[in-house]
């Protein structure tokens, strides 16, 4: 306790070498309502929930629905207080908990919470501690049930947590999407020792083997032979090690590979084998690199046999021993290739270290069971994967002396994925990730960074009454470009990096400093200018020949989707000519044939009979919505088929959302009887996604929507917008029909494309048929099938 007693008491400051400042570290403490701490052997995960004041955006009618628009506007959107949960993950050394226990203490005001779970080695040696500093009874809960309980939860809620890694590969982390189905599944938890747990279900599980030969065995042997006391110095050794100096190859021993046996020359024969029979002294490094191997193959063959035993393909690796040491991960995943011919997937977690202080918080929160809540990652308050390998980024060996933080806010909805995905475990919302892609990363890395500056401007602009919005648009700007440095360096750090990342990561830190909707008066401005237009554009589309209708119906949504601020291309345009209007707008789009053109196609099957259900993902406000969007909207009602109409629960950029699409489509009505029958007769119904994106996840949707989508029995899906069509759900691949819809409003990536800016995709696409039957048998064959071996 000698570097504890060094600590100030008085002032309860944290150890200098702790980088981040305790209010950044443990946030929201001051309204923390349970607690959880998972103590192992050397670092401390505490959890707690609690509640979060933050703005946000509510848009109110001002009652004139019955009027036609006017010079008058139409609503208002007012900032207001809402209160939200949160969840706290943070990861310190042990060294540090009396110190972070007397911070915890002094800054605890509003808990009503009269007891800690505690679950880990540790927690029966610090009990005494914990209750004494914080008054609270520590209640004991079962490693391995926190454990399992802690994995189910981050692999539902928590996207691209699972991942591959790939040494040498252009991206050695290649991330899994989450499954609607996780089970069954082997968790292998490597700590002193190796417990292996088959998992079934929520709470089906069990412990079907395990080893004693863990990482202890790695730091206890690691010790006796290089005289290096800390584990994390003897992976650093291991990572400049070289092997092949002490372990016995195949080809050591037959002078090349065993054919016969199907055993290559560099395979390790024995480990250490060379060591007996060399007169040398072998470096502290090699001998590291040696035992690691002989540690993880051990490991790796053993879990592939119990995959087997089990007939289990997915296998998680976690505990102490990972820890995202790129050597350990490679020698666990070239074991588990080579016992297995690849039949079986070695997994690892972003996550791994929390999963006991998660699970023991959930047994904790039973009383509101947070699973049948949705969760999402909150980028502007977590740490991120860091990389631990000293040749890749030496900065981060100090990363295990700081604290290293997880955030997760409760989502209000219930999110699923769309039952029309062909097939929900294979479906990738991205269409490029950015990890595997360097020249498209820096791209794109460059071009947010450099429209910080408008969306620092725009954020103050919504917030013209608040002085203090200039100073916390600067927080914002200086914590995005942190996150994007960040980036730049750790492309892995949430997961596969893509523009819908950057984006999400952009919209968190605006909300983290109160900006919920930067664009709001755009919004309105815009709205407002372009509902005065709707009647006269509804009149010219109704004067067309049928033909003529149905091409400027699409030429309108394409033209309505040019106005999209969160394009600096558009954004500039829009800036500086305030005459740029819906008809220049259409003088931008290019010319058939487009980019990606299959209009013949969809021209073809509206001569076809109508579509029973259309569920239409609609993008911006403004132009898009209300002269683009709604004259289509409108000819599928006359053609007989049902719209819902699924836009944004929450403001990002200057997309609709929800609650402005109501009051919206309602002013509509009031001018237009196809769409006001649409409404009365319930054959126009507006859902929120669930989402605040300006991409779009069709893996996790507002519950309430898939249920309309079922119970409606939806045939089409229309997905329109660059954000929600290019960047996301290009390849998505659906089991009814689709029609993809988007300007393309980047120079570079439509040079990428093979198209320039304003260039048209327009992708319609008939689900996959289903593979043909097989021709019956004739009774001869059958006979035959039945009796052959």
């Amino acid at each position: 306790m000698a570097e504890l007693d060094r600590v100030e008491k008085s002032s309860h400051s944290l150890d200098k070498s702790i980088t981040l400042p305790p209010d950044e570290i443990f946030r929201n403490l001051e309204n923390a309502k349970r607690f959880a701490i998972d103590i192992g052997g050397s670092l401390t995960k505490l959890a707690y929930y609690s509640t979060v004041q933050h703005k946000v955006a509510k848009v109110r009618s001002f009652d004139n629905t019955a009027k036609e628009a006017s010079s008058e506007k139409l609503y208002e959107i007012s900032v207001q207080e809402e209160i939200t949960a949160r969840l706290h993950f943070i990861k310190f050394e042990n060294a540090y908990i009396e110190t972070c226990l007397d911070f915890i203490k002094d800054h605890l005001v509003n808990t009503d919470t009269k007891l800690i779970k505690a679950t880990g080695g540790g927690a029966h040696k610090f009990k005494d501690l914990i209750e004494k500093k914080l008054g609270l009874k520590v209640d004991k809960e079962d490693e391995m049930t926190c454990l399992i309980r802690g994995c189910n939860f981050v692999l539902r809620n928590i996207p691209h947590e699972a991942f591959i890694f790939t040494k040498h590969a252009d991206s050695e982390f290649r991330f899994q999407n989450t499954h609607p189905d996780i089970f069954p599944y082997l968790l292998v938890n490597i700590g002193s020792g190796v417990s292996i747990i088959k998992v079934e279900s929520e709470d089906k599980f069990e412990r079907i083997g395990g080893s004693s030969i863990g990482g202890g065995t790695f730091w206890g042997l690691g010790a006796l032979l290089t005289k290096t006391k800390r584990f994390d110095e003897l992976l650093q050794l291991a990572s400049k090690g070289q092997h092949t100096n002490l372990d016995m190859l195949v080809k050591d021993i037959y002078g090349g590979s065993y054919g016969s046996l199907g055993l290559t020359g560099d395979l390790i024969a024995s480990s250490f084998g060379k060591s007996a029979t060399t007169d040398k002294e072998f470096s502290k490094e090699d001998i590291a690199k040696s035992l690691l191997h002989m540690i993880s193959n051990d490991i790796g063959q053993l879990a592939c046999l119990y995959a087997r035993l089990h007939s289990l393909t997915r296998v998680y690796f976690g505990g102490f021993f990972i820890r995202g040491h790129p050597v350990t991960m490679h020698t666990i995943t070239y074991s588990i290739n080579f016992f297995t011919k690849g039949e079986v997937q070695a997994l690892f977690l972003r996550h791994e270290g929390y999963l006991g202080a998660i699970g023991a918080f959930l047994k904790g929160a039973e009383e509101d069971n947070p699973n049948q809540y949705s969760w999402g990652e909150n980028y502007a308050g977590s740490s991120g994967l860091m990389s631990a390998s000293p040749d890749i980024n030496p900065m981060q060996r100090a990363r295990s002396g700081t604290f290293d933080m997880l955030e997760m806010d409760r989502l209000e909805r219930k999110l699923v994925n769309l039952p029309l995905l062909e097939d929900p475990s294979s479906y990738v919302p991205d269409t490029v990730d950015l990890t595997v892609d360097p020249l498209a990363r820096e791209y794109w890395l460059f071009c947010f960074e450099d429209a910080l500056d408008g969306v620092v401007k725009r954020a103050v602009a919504s917030q013209p009454d608040l002085p203090e919005a200039v100073e916390r648009a600067e927080k914002f700007r200086q914590k995005y470009r942190h996150k994007l440095q960040t980036l730049r360096q750790q492309p892995f750090a949430y997961g596969s990096l893509t523009v819908r990342s950057l984006l999400d990561t952009r919209e968190h830190c605006l909300n983290e400093f109160n900006f919920p909707d930067p664009y709001s008066k755009i919004k309105q401005r815009e709205n407002d200018a372009a509902l005065r237009c709707y009647q006269k554009a509804v009149a010219a589309l109704d004067a067309l020949g049928w033909e003529e209708k149905q091409f400027a119906l699409v030429r309108g949504v394409l033209a309505g989707n040019v106005f999209d601020w969160g394009a600096k291309a558009v954004s500039d345009v829009l800036e500086t000519d305030r005459d740029f209007g819906f008809e220049e707008a259409k003088q931008k789009l290019e010319e058939r044939p487009w980019l990606v053109d299959s209009y013949n196609q969809w021209l073809q099957r509206l001569k076809g009979p109508p579509h029973k259900c259309a569920v239409f993902f609609v993008d911006n406000s403004g132009m898009d919505i209300i002269l683009g969007v709604m004259p289509f909207v409108r000819e599928l009602l006359l053609r007989g088929t049902e719209v819902v109409l699924a836009s944004n629960s929450s403001p990002a950029l200057n997309d609709v959302t929800n609650g402005e699409l109501q009051i919206l489509t309602e002013t509509i009505a009031a001018m237009d009887p196809i769409i006001q029958a649409g409404l009365k007769e319930d054959r126009l119904v507006l859902v929120q996604t669930g989402s605040s994106s300006p991409c779009l996840d069709l893996g996790r949707l507002d519950k309430e929507l898939t249920i309309v989508v079922r119970e409606r029995r939806a045939d089409l899906v229309v997905i329109e917008g660059m954000g929600r069509a290019v960047h996301t759900n290009y390849f998505a691949r659906l089991s009814c029909e689709s029609l993809k819809m988007a300007v393309i409003k980047n120079p570079w990536l439509a040079e990428r494309l093979g198209g320039k800016l304003f260039s048209v995709v327009f992708k319609y696409e008939l689900p996959t048929p289903p593979p043909p039957a097989a021709p019956p048998m004739k009774e001869e064959e059958e006979e035959e099938a039945v009796f052959s071996p």
